[in-house]
């Protein structure tokens, strides 16, 4: 089944916590602590597989979740790094977080790959946490969370050249004829359910790749038929070609078929009508079709469009047609990938810690899965806890935030349920 479209949850391990250990050996009185970092969470990965031509294998399973990091050991010995989870997804897939539909990455390239959720980093170990003061530092820090949410990938098929045509307009047929593709070919609409990709070998020392998309119809910008569904398939096109059934024997006019094919383009995206385009009269071999062939000759070439008389079912004119795409390639620049804002990296970094809201003058709020979850876990009216947290915290930069936000001695800053005042 070809699917272009689906949603899948992802959940990058947490970090394993660090150790709370001290060296207990012979002849070694008051050993100090020794308890090792936790491992880092794995990771969830998007890859490019060249051998793959849908987003269809996804659709067995929506949640991926990557291996949480081991917990820190005594004698300094750190926790096992979680393992990685690689999702493979085929060139021309787009990522997007859902929530925000923020661009993360456009994959066009075999091997290419983004890592959308950065797996927690472990918890360090009792041992950094000596100090002159307090020798035998009874805590540890806890692994940070991963990132978890859902993300939507998009294909949009690679090709140099889409045909684009009515049902039954011979699409299938030529794809076969140019390319070593074999379509599935038979006369009812809609014969053509997913886009066909094949590759194609003129005589001339270049390839190139050729996209058959599903019949259009009029309406299909919006939704109507299955246009919607593959018109984006289009967007990757460096060269449209247009097909028509120039013997007009289903009733249509073949002029109107072009016209009406070039306004689906145009309200689907104008952007698309920038590119090289070239039109198929096709059926050349029925008795219908001279009379036709010369009526829209002789209107599209007086607009600048090349039109091939062409006969798909015996192969006349397919080698002029590949040829004369052949010569609009060369002179085309190299694909562009589709532009990622400035504020997204190729990794895509794991959530801030924490996010600080001036309330009013004197009055800040502080919130984040991360610094709430530190506080739900200790009990501040403990010595060792206390230290902890503010050991903890500092390391996460809110000392150093709230500064630059602003905050001054006295000021009241809020976590969660706690309170405490500001000091320098």
């Amino acid at each position: 089944m070809f699917i272009d479209e689906i949603k899948i949850f992802v959940k990058s391990g947490d970090g394993g916590d660090g150790a709370v250990s001290f060296r207990r050996e012979k002849f070694v009185p008051r050993g100090g602590p020794d308890g090792g970092d936790g491992g880092d969470g794995g990771s969830v990965i998007i890859k490019v597989d060249r051998g793959l031509g849908t987003l269809s294998p996804l659709g067995r399973k929506r949640h991926y979740r990557a291996q949480r990091g081991g917990k820190g050991r005594g004698k300094n010995r750190g926790g096992r790094d979680g393992e990685d989870v690689i999702i493979y997804v085929p060139p021309g897939t787009i990522v997007r977080r859902a929530e925000s539909q923020e661009l993360v990455a456009d994959l066009t390239e075999p091997g290419e790959g983004v890592v959308v959720a950065q797996g927690g980093k472990g918890g360090r170990g009792n041992t950094h946490f000596a100090t002159s003061v307090n020798h035998v530092p009874r805590f540890a820090e806890q692994g940070e969370a991963g990132e978890e949410f859902w993300i939507e990938l998009e294909l949009k098929i690679l090709a140099d050249v889409g045909l684009v045509g009515y049902p039954n307009a011979g699409k299938s047929t030529l794809l076969s004829h140019l390319s070593s593709a074999h379509p599935k070919i038979a006369d009812y609409p809609f014969t053509t359910l997913t886009p066909n990709l094949g590759v194609v070998y003129p005589k001339e020392d270049r390839n190139f790749i050729i996209a058959d998309v599903p019949g259009l119809i009029k309406g299909a910008h919006e939704g109507v038929g299955l246009g919607y569904q593959f018109l984006r398939h289009i967007e990757r096109t460096r060269v449209i070609v247009y097909i028509v059934d120039i013997s007009g024997r289903e009733g249509r006019d073949p002029l109107q078929d072009f016209y009406n094919l070039y306004e689906e383009l145009k309200l689907y995206d104008s952007a698309l009508l920038e590119r090289p385009q070239l039109v198929v009269a096709n059926k050349m071999d029925l008795p219908e079709s001279k009379d036709n062939y010369e009526r829209v000759r002789e209107e599209l070439e007086a607009q600048d469009y090349q039109v091939f008389p062409l006969s798909a079912l015996n192969g006349e004119g397919v080698e002029e047609l590949a040829s004369a795409i052949v010569d609009i390639l060369k002179k085309l620049p190299l694909r562009k990938k589709k532009k990622i804002p400035e504020k997204v990296t190729r990794v895509h970094k794991i959530s801030p810690p924490f996010i600080i809201v001036k309330e009013r003058e004197g009055f800040y709020t502080v919130s984040g899965r991360r610094i709430e979850r530190l506080l739900a876990e200790l009990n501040l009216d403990r010595d060792e806890d206390l230290r902890r947290f503010h050991l903890s915290v500092e390391r996460m930069g809110l000392i150093d935030s709230l500064r630059s936000e602003g905050a001054k001695d006295g000021d009241l800053i809020r976590i969660g349920d706690l309170e405490f005042d500001y000091k320098e």
